[in-house]
């Protein structure tokens, strides 16, 4: 996986917007205003997602490649280093997971538009 395959799936995804909020060198995706995926622009070697607390754990035992969230809350965010031996599919799969994780937490309101 390389940084514009990261973002056109990212985008692909419904009321996804891509926005520079901590600076202009980190790329951060967000569904309604909430944050579920982010990465360094100019050095794309890690994905932080969010993830069920109970899978990160398993994921990071698993996963060489899976760390806890750098910067983040380490409970519900891992950090996924994209030129780890990690199928992309696998990424890609965590990746929306993170974005249905966020989704599943939005006000009803909010889930029941982008489910229309």
């Amino acid at each position: 996986m390389n940084i514009e395959q990261f973002r056109e799936y990212c985008l692909a995804l419904p009321a996804v917007t891509e926005e520079f909020p901590f600076g202009e060198e980190t790329l951060v995706y967000k569904v309604k205003g909430k944050i579920f995926a982010l990465t360094q622009l100019d050095n794309f070697e890690s994905i932080n997602l969010k993830c069920d607390p109970e899978i990160a754990v398993e994921l990071r035992e698993r996963y060489e490649g899976v760390t806890p969230g750098y910067h983040m809350n380490k409970k519900h965010w891992n950090t996924v280093e994209v030129h780890a031996n990690i199928p992309s599919r696998l990424i890609y799969e965590w990746i929306k997971d993170s974005y249905d994780l966020v989704v599943k937490s939005l006000p009803k309101k909010d889930r029941e538009a982008l489910l229309s």
